[in-house]
């Protein structure tokens, strides 16, 4: 399937030079959705892994259907301050500030096989981020998946220590 078909770019959103990929409609159509997941799915299993970390936001859309596919638990990574229990932070660089990540103490066990999702791979900062955060709790980073790659940003290049998919790569331009 010609995933690209159902990726809507949208000039200058949020901010005036930005490129704003938009899954939505991927998102609204079951056989393209289905195909993210069945794909990610594969990677994941080869991986071995044993809990599914999706990255908030749009993460989640393809985390959670993931775990539920695999049988294994889905770890939420949140912004600052959304998690109710005991958490680790993590703070990362921005293009222009700093940000933080959180995940529950108790989220995963010392030497689980973590999978990380999200919808787009960057600069690739949060999804480093998200990587310290499975780290810090003892657990293994087997792999990580993406939708959509945006190439010239330097992110497979930051995320170098780790297996890398994406099944869009696309210019940032």
């Amino acid at each position: 399937m010609e995933l690209q078909a159902f990726i809507r770019t949208i000039p200058d959103f949020p901010k005036p030079g930005i490129l704003f990929r938009d899954i939505t409609p991927l998102l609204a159509n079951p056989e393209a959705f289905r195909s993210v997941l069945e794909a990610m799915s594969g990677w994941a299993t080869e991986a071995g892994a044993g809990a599914v970390v999706g990255i908030e936001s749009r993460g989640f859309l393809f985390g959670a259907p993931l775990a539920d596919r695999l049988g294994v638990p889905f770890v939420p990574v949140r912004k600052e301050g959304k998690l109710p229990a005991a958490r680790l932070t993590v703070e990362y660089a921005l293009e222009y500030g700093e940000a933080r990540l959180d995940i529950h103490r108790d989220a995963l066990p010392a030497g689980a096989r973590a999978y990380i999702v999200d919808d787009v791979l960057a600069t690739g900062g949060t999804a480093l981020a998200a990587a310290k955060l499975v780290e810090l709790l003892g657990a293994e980073v087997v792999g990580m998946g993406f939708l959509i790659e945006l190439e010239g940003l330097g992110g497979r290049e930051r995320l170098a220590d780790y297996a890398v998919r994406s099944l869009l790569r696309l210019e940032e331009s």
